[in-house]
């Protein structure tokens, strides 16, 4: 599957996971979910909206290792960072505290090498498609 398609499935489905939240934030008239809301739709939705777009617009090649890294360390950083922040500030199961620390700190840290791979992207392939 091209990356740019398996971004923007993805972005779709944050897209709308990020609208399901809202709605039940305004339904429910409580803005518990507002930090993790806010970075579905940013992280997830937007960012990997971005990304698909760059991969659709630009030549990259199918074997590239440097894009490989990029995409998969975007969909399980975008993940592990709302899915940490989900546990860390609302602790739903009542883990140690130790560990949902970790399991949001390791995901942010993964999207933010992403968001590093992005910056070699832009640079080792920015010749447009024609």
């Amino acid at each position: 599957m091209p990356w740019n398609v398996l971004l923007l499935r993805m972005s779709a489905i944050y897209g709308f996971i990020g609208a399901f939240l809202g709605s039940h934030m305004a339904g429910a008239g409580s803005y518990a979910f507002k930090p993790i809301h806010a970075h579905i739709l940013v992280v997830g939705w937007l960012s990997l909206f971005a990304f698909s777009s760059y991969y659709r617009s630009y030549q990259v090649p199918k074997s590239s290792k440097l894009a490989f890294a990029h995409v998969w360390t975007a969909i399980i950083g975008s993940l592990g960072l709302t899915v940490g922040m989900w546990m860390y500030n609302l602790n739903p199961f009542n883990l140690p505290g130790s560990f949902t620390m970790v399991f949001y700190i390791v995901g942010g840290s993964t999207l933010l090498l992403s968001f590093f791979l992005f910056v070699f992207m832009t640079f080792k392939y920015s010749e447009s498609k024609k």
